[in-house]
């Protein structure tokens, strides 16, 4: 969908706006506009799927509506998936995303400087990449992560093998000297330094998939370099905010995630 010759945007929602096509391959997202005149907050959402599956509208979509009714803009999207393209392609998806929403702010009524990201799982992985590998160009104000993983070497070497998705996201297949090279140069916790954005971590004590112990580590990190994080404990929740639905305790998240990003994006 084209919109070079649209002024600024109604309110309501856009679907398929390409964004970015490396490679002669085009990345789309959707998005939401709140009534009103704004500029309005705005989160970029970003899927999970073990960087090999999903799109902009499957495992995220209980966010979208926390968004809307919290009267911020948002915009989900696609990315390259592996094993196709391996690292770092997806999180040089999600940085081409911040700087087409940056680039269009002004046509879609969102303040620049209030730009968040969101990402649950393989998506709380990349929005971690993309905020601790900012620059000027491509940084936010805020970032929310759900069980993403931090420190990819200790959760593969923890288990004793490379998993499947890791495997094609990076193209190992061992935890020989390659591999732990890898998996450390796709870590966000050894790229954490100060000046980087407020992280939200969103986690459930009973992840099979990411351990919990994944987001304070990473918090930790970050304190001890100066930025500011918080991590909100679901407690008893499996891995993913689907399951999350048939559990009213374990959505509490949604008024923290809303309310935490109101008050930093204010």
């Amino acid at each position: 969908m084209l919109l070079a010759s649209m002024a600024v945007l109604a309110g309501g929602e856009i679907n398929d706006i390409e964004f970015a096509r490396p490679g002669g391959i085009p990345l789309t997202l959707d998005a939401s506009i709140p009534d009103g005149e704004g500029p309005f907050e705005a989160v970029i959402v970003v899927h999970g799927g073990g960087w090999e599956n999903g799109s902009k509208r499957s495992y995220e979509r209980p966010l979208l509506p926390v968004i809307s009714d919290a009267g911020m803009a948002w915009f989900t999207i696609n990315y390259r998936l592996a094993p196709q393209h391996q690292y770092p392609a997806a999180v040089e998806d999600v940085e081409a995303a911040i700087r087409w929403v940056k680039a269009n702010a002004g046509r879609f009524k969102v303040d620049p400087k209030r730009i968040a990201l969101a990402g649950e799982s393989a998506g709380g992985h990349l929005v971690a990449m993309a905020a601790v590998r900012q620059t000027r160009e491509t940084r936010v104000a805020a970032v929310v992560d759900f069980y993403g993983a931090h420190d990819l070497l200790k959760r593969e070497a923890d288990r004793g093998e490379v998993g499947k998705n890791v495997r094609q996201f990076l193209g190992i297949t061992a935890l020989d000297a390659a591999g732990r090279a890898k998996l450390k140069e796709a870590s966000p916790i050894n790229y954490v330094r100060k000046g980087l954005p407020p992280f939200l971590f969103i986690h459930g004590t009973k992840d099979a998939a990411v351990p919990y112990e994944q987001s304070p580590m990473m918090c930790e990190r970050l304190k001890a370099e100066g930025n500011r994080c918080e991590v909100f404990t679901v407690e008893g929740a499996p891995h993913g905010i689907g399951p999350w639905e048939k559990n009213p305790e374990w959505q509490q998240y949604k008024p923290k995630m809303a309310g935490w990003l109101k008050q930093v994006l204010k």
